[in-house]
This record gives structure tokens, sequence and C-alpha cells, in this order.
């Protein structure tokens, strides 16, 4: 079986283009599933926790 060059740019940019959507949407579900609040807000403060000296 034999693709031309085409064939192969447009399945490439068809497929590509909904594996970045879904990529996407994995991701904002991710961030934004309740159970995994916690662990962001933990995140978010630990930057600040430790660091209140400049370095020497």
């Amino acid at each position: 079986m034999s693709f031309d060059h085409d064939t192969l740019v447009l399945f490439a940019k068809s497929w590509g283009l909904f594996y970045l959507i879904g990529l996407s949407i994995i991701v904002l579900i991710y961030v934004f599933w309740p159970s995994n609040r916690k662990r962001f807000d933990r995140a978010k403060k630990s930057i600040l926790d430790k660091e209140d000296k400049p370095w020497k």
C-alpha cells in the first residue's frame, strides 16, 4: 500500500489537530478536577513558604 505526500500531509494535519484538541481537553479536565484542588493550592503556597530570605 503506497501513500503519496499529499495524503500523508492531509492525514497528519487532520489527526494532529484532533490529537491536540483531545490532549487539551484532558489537561483541562485534570486541572479542574475537584480532588486536585488541594494539590494545586499546596503548590501555589509552597513557593512562598520557606523562601523568605535572599540567596547567599
